[in-house]
């Protein structure tokens, strides 16, 4: 269980920060740089299920239960990114972790968003209502922190589950922007380059 009873210790004024084992490092170092980058990734979730909560299309649809599957996936998400959060807070030995069991839960999501979708015939622009542009901007924070780690995993251990997951995630949350674009009746925005 966590207790913090004092947000600011003033041990970081110098530029370092402690990983969980109680190891100093620099705030610079690409372990502290990967975390950070899913924390970040995590409030951009967070942002997805605002906007979900208060998308009009969302009212207006006929897409019954929509909301609230999704809201549940993406609540379950954030939980597994503070699993991931703290696997990556220290150097080995994490007792919270992510699962192959998450990464085929993301696929399972994943293809029952998918399944009803038309196939692609073209990029599609970031848009297509709120939702939908929260979970495009959620996506390449998440691609963001893939490279993080994929970054790390080349100089420290990184388990692969962890790559993996956020490389399954980032996939979950393109097609969630298109799933909810047409589950809530709006465009996807298609690119076309001869218009530029």
């Amino acid at each position: 269980m966590v207790y913090i009873s004092k947000v600011y210790t003033k041990a970081g004024d110098a530029g370092q920060t402690s990983l969980a084992s109680g190891e100093r490092v620099s705030k610079a170092a690409g372990r502290v740089r990967a975390y950070g980058e899913v924390d970040e990734l995590n409030c951009v979730i967070g942002q997805c299920r605002l906007e979900l909560g208060r998308d009009p299309g969302a009212e207006l649809s006929k897409a019954d239960g929509v909301r609230e599957r999704i809201d549940t996936q993406l609540g379950r998400i954030q939980q597994e990114l503070f699993n991931l959060g703290a696997e990556l807070a220290t150097s080995s030995g994490a007792r919270l972790v992510v699962e192959d069991r998450h990464i085929e839960a993301r696929e399972r999501d994943l293809d029952a968003l998918n399944d009803p979708l038309e196939p692609l015939r073209s990029f599609i622009l970031p848009g297509g209502g709120p939702t939908a542009t929260a979970a495009h901007l959620a996506r390449t924070v998440c691609r963001r922190a893939e490279r993080a780690l994929v970054e790390l995993a080349a100089s420290e251990t990184v388990r692969p589950e962890a790559i993996r997951y956020l490389n399954r995630l980032s996939d979950y949350l393109f097609v969630l922007a298109r799933a909810v674009s047409n589950a809530f009746g709006y465009p996807e925005v298609l690119w076309d380059p001869k218009s530029t």
